[in-house]
């Protein structure tokens, strides 16, 4: 697919620091694109995009998997930005076999939500039966290696006020995964002060 080989041509460079492995990518129209890999299972913790804005310059970091609210941390504007702390937060965290979306502060019942594919949107939409809560998202990695959106793929649970959505990667993303890591392997991390040090 032409995602992987965007993917090979980009600029990378990687860096271990707390646990985490951080690839950057550098891509040749300009966008950048940096994740971040839990060093010991290979799980990505993070993905983050930015593109220049009209004037050239440097946007602002876009979250695709992560906690959202950890890009403000040091950010003095997000001072200002805080949530309430009751509203819905949407947000995703993957798993090696899935993708995965969690929505924290949903306190209404399982048998109220209904989470459904649009194929023709490329969308997932999650409904209430009490109208109290919508959300329609796309899966970016379907769409970069045009795979068709599996109503099968996809299921749903609910606790601690959390909505949990699940859609199990299909085999070629897991193939494409598992070459890109092989890959990301052979890039030597720079050093970062006292990131390579080894304790005596």
């Amino acid at each position: 697919p032409c995602w992987l080989e965007s993917l090979r041509a980009s600029s990378k460079t990687a860096l271990v620091q707390d646990g985490k492995r951080k690839i950057h990518y550098l891509f040749q129209d300009g966008k950048e694109m940096a994740e971040e890999y839990d060093v010991k299972t290979g799980q990505l913790v993070s993905r983050r995009w930015r593109e220049k804005n009209a004037l050239g310059g440097t946007g602002k970091w876009q979250v695709e998997v992560g906690d959202p609210t950890s890009l403000f941390l040091g950010d003095p504007e997000s001072e200002f930005i805080k949530e309430s702390s009751s509203n819905p937060i949407f947000l995703r965290k993957d798993t090696l076999s899935s993708f995965q979306w969690r929505i924290r502060n949903l306190p209404y019942p399982k048998e109220v939500y209904s989470v459904s594919v649009e194929k023709e949107q490329r969308c997932c939409i999650i409904r209430t039966t009490n109208k109290k809560y919508y959300k329609k998202f796309s899966i970016p990695d379907l769409d970069r290696y045009q795979l068709p959106l599996d109503a099968d793929a996809l299921s749903f649970t609910h606790a601690n006020n959390t909505l949990i959505i699940t859609y199990q990667k299909p085999k070629e993303i897991l193939a494409a995964e598992e070459q890109l890591q092989k890959e990301l392997k052979k890039i030597k991390p720079a050093n970062d002060g006292d990131v390579d040090c080894k304790t005596q």
